[in-house]
């Protein structure tokens, strides 16, 4: 399957970390840690995502680089895009982003 990313529209989503970013690991036994082509630690970021009708899902978001981000903030994935995979009969959509951009108390960017 050839992957192709597809941009994902974030302006009528709110999303907020709902858990602190951790580095991706690739193999539990040995703790290897995913790196992107550059040699970056990739991270995961858990956000709940709400839509414009209040309806909430929560979704891992590939980052390079740890964001300086924490629980409970509301922030901006920059560059999100998604990634049809497939694997053994079962397929998913995986994310990610160039960065997080914080979200000011006015719900604007900061």
């Amino acid at each position: 399957m050839r992957t192709i990313p597809i941009p994902v529209d974030t302006g009528k989503l709110v999303f907020t970390c709902v858990k602190a970013p951790r580095p991706r690991i690739l193999n539990k036994e040995t703790g290897e840690i995913k790196t992107d082509k550059t040699g970056q630690a990739v991270f995961e970021v858990t956000v709940s995502v709400e839509d414009e009708f209040d309806r909430i899902e929560l979704a891992k978001i590939g980052i390079s680089g740890e964001p300086p981000i924490k629980v409970g903030d509301a922030v901006i994935p920059v560059g999100l895009v998604g990634y049809v995979w497939e694997v053994g009969g079962r397929w998913g959509i995986s994310y990610r982003a160039t960065s997080f951009q914080p979200v000011s108390k006015g719900g604007d960017y900061a």
